[in-house]
C-alpha cells in the first residue's frame, strides 16, 4: 500500500484542541495514518517523502450547494432579481441543455473547485449520471442528486422521480466511495405539497438524506404563505420532510421559531453568501443558526449567480458580513468561518466521521497552499491569513482519498485545455440556438 510522509509541514487540522501544528503527516493508502509534531516512530518504510516547508495543509473544503453544468452560463445574466434571472434566464437557456452541455459545464465546474481546494461538492441538477461520471474520473468526492421540479403533468412527475432514485440505486457509493446519493425536490414553490410527499417516501424507501432550496427569498416566503397558509418550514415539517436527513440550501429568511424548529429536526443549511448577496436575496442568520446548535456549512451555489466556485471566498464573505450586519466583530470568528468550510460541511452532509479534518484514522482529503506570497506576511496567526488574506489561486496541491489529483496548480486527471475550448464552444451553440 502506497504511503506518502510530509514532513516540516504546518498544518491546520480544524481540531479544537491543536487546530495548527507543525511537524509530519503520514498517509497511507487513504487514510491519515499519522499526524504529530514527533517524527514518526517507527519512522514509514517506503514512504514517498515530502519537504512541507513554506506550505500550509488543510483539510479539503466542502462545498455544500451548487449546479456545476451551470458554470455554462456564466456571466451571462448577471444584475438580476431571483425570480427575473432564474425565470426569464436561465430556465430558457437551461431548456436547451444536451448531454453534451452538462458534461462540458461539469467538468468546467469540478476543474475550478478541484483547483481551488474544495475536495468534496453536493450537486443538484438532471442528467445526473454524466455529472457522476465527471466526479468519477476526476477524483474528487462528491454527494450528488437529481433535482425535480413539480411543476408538470402527474405523469412527468413520476417520471423525475423515477429517474431520481434509479441514480440513487445506481451512484451510491460508487466510484470507490466517493460518490454518496440524495433526493431533492427543487424547492417549496417548484413542487406540490403531494409530489413532495412522494419524495420523502421515496427517500424512506432508499434510505437517503433530502436537499432543497427553501426560504432563499421573501416573495418566495410569501407565496408559500399566500399558497398554503404557512411559511416554508412549518410547511416542509408538514409534510414529513424532516423525518429524513435534511440539508436546506439558503435558508435566508427564518423567524426565531423556524430556527428553533431546524434545531430540533436536527437540518442542516448550506449558507451561500456570494449568491444570496448577488441577487440581492438577503443575508441568513448564521449567527442564530450556530448558537442554536443548526450546523450551518457553506455553498457557492452555480458560477451563473456567484460567479466563481471558490469556497475561500465564501469563507470571507461569511466572516465579514455578518459581522457588519450585526455590529459585532465576533459574530463569525475566523476560526468558526474556516470551519464552515470544512468541519461543519463534513457535518452537514453526514461524512464527519471521513473528512473535514486532518485526523488520524480519517480520509487523506487535504490541500496545500503557498504562504511563500506577500498576502500571508508576517506570518502571524495562519488560520487569520486563511480566512481574511487568501484565496483558491494560494492552492497548490491537492490530494483526496490519498491520491493527488492537483499538482502545481494543475488537475492530473483532467484535460483542462479540453475542458476550456469545449465549455466555449457549447456556451457559443446555447447562444446561438
Amino acid at each position: 500500500m502506497k504511503r506518502l510522509w510530509i514532513e516540516n509541514g504546518t498544518f491546520v487540522t480544524m481540531d479544537d484542541q491543536r487546530p495548527v501544528l507543525k511537524g509530519h503527516m503520514v498517509v497511507e493508502g487513504d487514510t491519515i495514518l499519522y499526524l504529530s509534531e514527533e517524527l514518526p516512530d517507527p519512522l514509514p518504510e517506503g514512504a514517498e517523502r515530502m519537504n512541507g516547508q513554506g506550505l500550509v495543509f488543510m483539510p479539503g473544503l466542502i462545498n455544500t450547494h451548487g449546479h456545476a453544468a451551470m458554470s455554462l452560463l456564466r456571466g451571462y445574466s448577471d444584475d438580476q432579481s431571483l425570480q427575473v434571472w432564474l425565470e426569464q434566464k436561465m430556465w430558457p437557456m437551461e431548456a436547451k441543455f444536451t448531454d453534451d452541455d452538462v458534461r462540458w459545464g461539469t467538468s468546467l465546474a469540478v476543474a475550478e473547485m478541484l483547483k481551488s481546494g474544495t475536495t468534496t461538492f453536493v450537486d443538484m441538477y438532471d442528467r445526473m449520471n454524466i455529472v457522476a461520471e465527471v466526479a468519477e474520473q476526476s477524483g474528487i468526492r462528491a454527494f450528488l442528486t437529481r433535482g425535480v421540479i413539480g411543476l408538470c403533468p402527474p405523469e412527468v412527475q413520476t417520471s423525475k422521480l423515477n429517474e431520481a432514485k434509479q441514480f440513487v440505486q445506481d451512484w451510491n457509493g460508487k466510484a470507490d466511495g466517493r460518490i454518496a446519493t440524495m433526493l431533492s425536490p427543487h424547492a417549496p414553490y417548484t413542487c406540490p405539497p403531494d409530489y413532495i410527499v412522494r419524495i420523502v417516501e421515496a427517500a424512506h424507501e432508499l434510505n437517503v438524506p433530502l436537499h432543497t432550496h427553501m426560504s432563499e427569498s421573501a416573495a418566495e416566503v410569501a407565496q408559500n404563505v399566500k399558497d398554503y397558509g404557512c411559511r416554508p418550514v412549518e410547511h416542509l415539517d408538514k409534510l414529513g420532510f424532516f423525518t429524513r436527513p435534511a440539508l436546506l440550501a439558503h435558508a435566508v429568511h427564518l423567524t426565531d421559531d423556524e430556527i428553533a424548529l431546524l434545531a430540533a429536526r436536527g437540518a442542516a443549511v448550506s449558507h451561500n453568501p456570494a449568491s444570496n448577496l448577488k441577487l440581492a436575496s438577503g443575508i441568513a442568520r448564521v449567527p442564530d443558526l450556530l448558537k442554536e446548535g443548526v450546523t450551518v456549512s457553506l455553498g457557492t451555489d452555480s458560477a451563473a449567480s456567484n460567479n466563481n466556485l471558490d469556497l475561500f471566498d465564501e469563507i470571507r464573505l461569511a466572516a465579514l458580513i455578518h459581522k457588519g450586519v450585526s455590529g459585532d466583530p465576533t459574530a463569525v470568528p475566523a476560526q468558526e468561518a474556516l470551519k464552515l468550510g470544512t468541519v461543519y460541511g463534513a457535518k452537514a452532509i453526514w461524512q464527519e466521521q471521513r473528512v473535514g479534518q486532518l485526523k488520524e484514522g480519517l480520509k487523506a482529503d487535504f490541500i496545500a497552499i503557498d504562504m511563500e506570497q506577500p498576502h500571508f506576511y508576517p506570518q502571524t496567526e495562519i488560520i487569520s491569513h486563511l480566512v481574511y488574506s487568501g484565496s483558491g489561486r494560494d492552492v497548490v496541491h491537492v490530494w483526496i482519498d490519498g491520491n493527488q489529483v492537483v499538482k502545481n496548480g494543475e488537475c492530473l486527471l483532467l484535460d483542462e485545455a479540453k475542458i476550456l475550448a469545449e465549455s466555449q464552444r457549447c456556451f457559443e451553440r446555447l447562444l446561438s440556438s
